[in-house]
């Protein structure tokens, strides 16, 4: 049976790094907002009394639901057998996909610095603040956790020899990082090697091929958790 898989339908978002690891599992599932619209998200939320969800992404399963990004990602692994296997591997990937979604938040935090009921236009001066210390000290901090993480293990992955979410996850990481700050990821990729060649190596998965080239993949926008105001980037 397919999943009904909830999230906003024009912004990739969180939803994006489900999306993934459905994708490249070959997990069969119903982009329900997609098809429905937003409305019918907001409708479903409000019809939760088992399990229910704060907020998107999440899944439908047995009429539960399973949210929060990496809480999903952690139990479609447990229950497809995607990925490695193993009581080490397993909690080893869920903390390193905390740790991303760590990031995600503040990465979001940067253009909504004072809080998300305030367009990024009224905290503006807050934002170029934020941007700064960000820059100069988040994503370097981040970023050398995730290339120290990559040589934990023998192989080219988190777990060594085989892909799972979380390398997935990396990916969609530095891709919105890219897009957000194209400066200063331009001055700080060649100091993490390990990174950019696993960007490189998930984007050219056979898995992930028809997704990626399909109109599935949304777009970064400035209305997602990854937006690029040329005023918040510097190299």
């Amino acid at each position: 049976m397919a999943y009904d898989f909830w999230y906003w339908s024009t912004i990739a978002g969180r939803g994006e790094f489900v999306r993934l690891t459905m994708e490249a599992c070959g997990i069969a599932y119903r982009d329900r907002a997609r098809t429905d619209g937003d409305e019918a998200l907001m409708a479903d939320m409000e019809r939760h009394d088992a399990g229910p969800a704060f907020a998107p992404p999440y899944l439908v399963t047995d009429g539960r639901t399973v949210a929060q990004t990496a809480n999903i990602l952690f139990y479609l692994a447990e229950r497809h057998e995607c990925g490695p296997t193993g009581l080490k591997p397993r909690y080893w990937l869920a903390q390193v996909q905390l740790t991303i979604m760590d990031m995600v938040a503040e990465a979001h935090d940067v253009h909504h610095p004072v809080g998300a009921h305030l367009y990024y236009e009224n905290q503006k001066a807050e934002a170029l603040r934020a941007a700064q210390g960000f820059r100069a000290g988040r994503i370097p901090k981040f970023l050398t956790y995730f290339e120290h993480a990559l040589s934990a293990e023998t192989g080219d992955w988190l777990a060594g020899r085989s892909w799972s979410y979380a390398d997935l996850s990396l990916f969609h990481l530095i891709a919105g990082l890219r897009y957000a700050f194209p400066l200063r990821m331009a001055t700080l990729t060649p100091s993490f090697p390990r990174l950019a060649d696993l960007h490189d190596r998930v984007a050219a998965l056979p898995e992930l091929q028809d997704y990626l080239a399909s109109e599935r993949r949304l777009p970064f926008t400035d209305e997602d958790v990854f937006r690029h105001y040329p005023e918040l980037d510097a190299a």
